[in-house]
């Protein structure tokens, strides 16, 4: 298919707003971390479980979406997705202050978890129907399509800026205004006629689409829902979730004659794994973290500076592939670099302008990611439809959920914890909180109490013992950035060997379904 139907930029659109609403939601999420932390009395390795079921909830509505999508129907979905978006509100705002704390958290965490199902769902109609509406340019298309997402995370932080620190309007009503452009692409959608893949036009069925996934392909999508799983219900034994992650590789395998599957894809998947836990990870704790080590406001204000250049960056994409002469691999190796810089600058940021400039760097780094490696992915295995691409946005999702955001919540509460151990162990003993923390296979952990370091910070002038426990905090914060800054660090090699193996083969090209 060469030609785009006449609705092609409306359906653009359409999901752009989509997308948008996510980003929103994510972006207000993130500036009231700190408001629930008070509220709630959470830790931050609870905050950033919370703030994980925001993304790992996605990952299971673009897996479904995307094996059913060209059966199904992009409307359908579409409508199921805008359903599940007004339920997260209802489920979310369920919290109220003075609720157990226990309680609070499982509402938080189901809402957070359905509001990433809905948001799931739209992105397996969104990022295969833009694919298949400009596959001469997908690269292109596919930045601006995802230009919504930092669009979302200026709204979300604007708003969070104004509502949170300016008016101290609740939690609840900042929330709510991501339902504005819920409301919005359930209208752009209406009525709208929609392509099929290249793929389902040819007529391959399923085996024939997840061939190039196949064996190696299911491998990591069966341990990252693994590790879900475990995290999720913690009360299903280890065997039965081994049992559960082999039979559903075995059932890979029964549909694609037990294909290995392509091993450049199977790196592609590991890689944005790689993309999703430190680009979504980093976003979900970056006003917190920046912050804490300024103040509130300009957290909020440095997360709005770099969401915007991202916004304008990813129209850009084309023009940096024409006139720069960079492939899109090339661009993702760059874009490595500097995201490594970015982080490694942030962590040791003490004013406003040098904040400024180190997330700048950050900012344009991670601005190419996600979309270029959907991009990839739609050029270098067309026969695989809406799926492949579907399950590299649920993989992304599924590790800033398990990995970022609470690896990067568990990382502050360590390094944090381990900086007050050691500059003052009387007043940790004092201060940590009464439940410990953990985190995959590293050591439990006994945070920082959440409420006590919320109130050393609301002081004007915090006492002794206040300022050791701010002190302490920072430098948890500022560890943490630097031990982030290692992910980009290994993408950056990966690009490279890619690089050199497409220079091998001629140069990088799209391929085409009948080749």
């Amino acid at each position: 298919m060469t030609d785009s139907p006449a609705n092609a930029k409306r359906l653009l659109y359409a999901g752009f707003t989509a997308i948008l609403a996510t980003g929103v939601g994510f972006a207000v999420r993130g500036g009231i971390l700190d408001n629930w932390g008070a509220e709630f009395g959470f830790s931050a390795t609870q905050l950033g479980v919370i703030s994980g079921a925001g993304l790992t909830g996605f990952c299971f509505g673009i897996f479904v979406g995307g094996l059913v999508v060209d059966s199904l129907g992009y409307g359908k979905l579409i409508v199921a997705s805008f359903l599940l978006h007004l339920l997260s509100a209802v489920v979310t705002f369920t919290a109220t202050a003075g609720m157990d704390t226990a309680i609070a958290y499982q509402w938080l965490f189901w809402g957070t978890f359905i509001f990433a199902l809905a948001n799931g769902s739209l992105e397996a109609v969104a990022n295969p129907l833009v694919a298949t509406l400009f596959p001469e340019n997908r690269t292109h298309y596919l930045n601006i399509l995802h230009a919504s997402w930092p669009l979302g995370l200026v709204l979300g932080g604007a708003v969070g800026w104004f509502l949170d620190d300016r008016m101290n309007v609740s939690w609840k009503a900042q929330l709510a205004i991501f339902l504005i452009p819920t409301i919005v692409y359930g209208i752009m959608f209406m009525g709208q006629r929609f392509p099929r893949s290249e793929a389902a036009e040819k007529g391959l069925k399923l085996g024939d689409m997840f061939k190039d996934v196949g064996l190696l392909g299911g491998i990591v999508i069966a341990l990252m829902l693994f590790l879900f799983f475990q995290a999720t219900f913690p009360a299903i034994p280890l065997w039965a979730l081994a049992i559960a992650a082999l039979a559903l590789i075995f059932a890979i395998g029964k549909i694609t004659s037990f294909a290995l599957g392509s091993l450049m894809l199977f790196v592609l998947f590991l890689t944005h794994i790689l993309v999703g836990a430190v680009e979504l990870g980093t976003d979900g704790w970056i006003q917190n973290i920046t912050g804490s080590i300024l103040s509130s406001e300009e957290g909020k204000f440095l997360f709005v500076i770099t969401s915007l250049t991202m916004f304008v960056l990813r129209f850009c994409a084309a023009w940096i592939e024409e006139h720069l002469k960079l492939s899109p691999v090339g661009l993702l190796l760059l874009c490595s670099v500097l995201a490594f810089a970015g982080l490694n600058f942030s962590s040791g940021i003490e004013s406003f302008q040098g904040a400024v400039l180190a997330l700048l760097i950050y900012g344009v780094g991670k601005t190419f990611f996600w979309p270029t490696m959907l991009a990839v992915v739609g050029d270098r295995f067309p026969r695989t439809g809406a799926i492949a691409i579907s399950i590299m946005g649920g993989l992304g999702m599924m590790s800033g959920g398990l990995i970022g955001l609470p690896g990067l919540g568990y990382a502050k509460d360590r390094f944090a914890s381990e900086a007050l151990q050691e500059q003052a162990p009387a007043i940790y003993q004092e201060m940590k909180a009464v439940d410990t923390n953990s985190w995959l296979f590293f050591k439990p952990v006994a945070a920082i109490d959440g409420k006590k370091l919320a109130e050393a910070r609301s002081q004007d002038i915090p006492s002794e013992l206040q300022q050791t426990l701010i002190d302490a905090s920072l430098q948890g914060d500022r560890k943490t950035l630097r031990v982030d800054s290692l992910i980009p660090a290994t993408m950056a090699l990966i690009f490279l060997g890619l690089l050199v193996y497409f220079r091998r083969l001629g140069g990088y090209r799209r391929i085409k379904l009948d080749e």
